[in-house]
This record gives C-alpha cells, structure tokens and sequence, in this order.
C-alpha cells in the first residue's frame, strides 16, 4: 500500500484500537500500528505526535463544530438550546466507522490508565470549547460552564446509547439530544 493512499489517518486510529483491544495499549507499539495501517512510521508521525493521541482523533473537528453550532444558535437561543445545536453540527461528523469502534475503544480506555487520562483531557477540551462559545455569545461563565459540562456529559451519554443501539442506521444527533434532554430534566430536579 502507498504510503500516499488516502485515509491514512483514519486507517491508523481503527489499527490502533484493534491492535489496542488485541494485545492491550502498553504492549502496543507506533511501529506496529503503522504496519498494521499499511502505512510508515514517518506517516503515523505525520499525524499523531504518539500512539496515545490516536484517542483523540478528530477532536480539532469536533470542537470546531460544536463552537460553529453554538455561535449559529438563533440569538433568542437559550444556553442549553445553543449547546443542543452544537450537538446537532457535530453529529454530522459521526459516522458508521465512530459507532464500529465504539465497543473496542471503550474496551481499551477501559483497561489503560494513560488512554482514560487521555480521554478526559479529550472531554476537558471539547468542554472548554463549548463554554468559550457560549461566553462569546454572551453568556455570563458560571451559566456557561455548566451549559458546557451538560453538552459534554450528553455527548458522552449519547455516544453510549447510540453504539449500543441495536438500529446501526440511526444517526447520532437524536441520542445526543435525547441525553441533553435527559440531563436538562434531572439538574432541574435538584432544586
């Protein structure tokens, strides 16, 4: 395979997390992932700084749109609608490949300390993404904040819901939404 061929990025995240479900995240090295992806090590370096920023994969984009569907927000939006149609933007960006390695990252995260580490600074950005869109908008930071944390924590929820979904047609947007809602009803009831 030319180390040209496109896709390699995406070719380097799905050998790496199967590589990572197979033989465990420590025992897993650049070269071997680089192989396994039909590519060099100067490619997977072109790319990832290390084998650990293979987790967030993507999230330059996700934070991208998540901010571009929380600034598009009607001006009459209120914080939670401006995050939902964030979630809404970047849900485009969700496809059948996210929901295929869904079960096998999660199963690797959940057996690495360095890959959970990862994924919550993965978290932390798209959270701090979302609120300094919110704050853009005019929005006062403690409201800001909190409006984030809940699209971050409803993305992570949705994500779960819809890779455990037994319909692999569904789109993400609608789980995602639904967690949001979810998670809108239960902070109302903490009274």
């Amino acid at each position: 395979m030319s180390r040209w061929e496109p896709g390699a990025r995406e070719r380097l995240v799905v050998a790496a997390v199967d590589l990572f479900t197979e033989q465990g995240y420590d025992a897993t090295t650049v070269a071997q992932i680089a192989d396994r992806a039909g590519v060099t090590k100067s490619t997977f370096f072109r790319h990832f700084p290390d084998k650990r920023e293979l987790l967030a994969a993507g999230q330059e984009a996700l934070s991208r749109l998540l901010t571009e569907g929380i600034a598009e927000a009607p001006a009459t939006a209120t914080p939670l609608e401006a995050v939902a149609n964030g979630l809404e933007r970047a849900a485009t960006v969700m496809g059948p490949m996210n929901r295929e390695l869904a079960p096998r990252l999660k199963a690797a995260i959940a057996a690495s300390t360095e890959l959970q580490e990862r994924d919550a600074l993965k978290t932390v950005g798209l959270t701090a993404a979302m609120a300094e869109a919110l704050t853009a908008r005019g929005i006062a930071d403690p409201v800001a904040a909190l409006a984030a944390e809940l699209g971050a924590l409803a993305f992570k929820r949705g994500f779960v819901t819809w890779s455990e979904s037994d319909r692999p047609t569904d789109p993400f947007a609608p789980h995602a939404l639904a967690a949001l809602a979810e998670l809108r009803a239960a902070s109302a009831s903490l009274g």
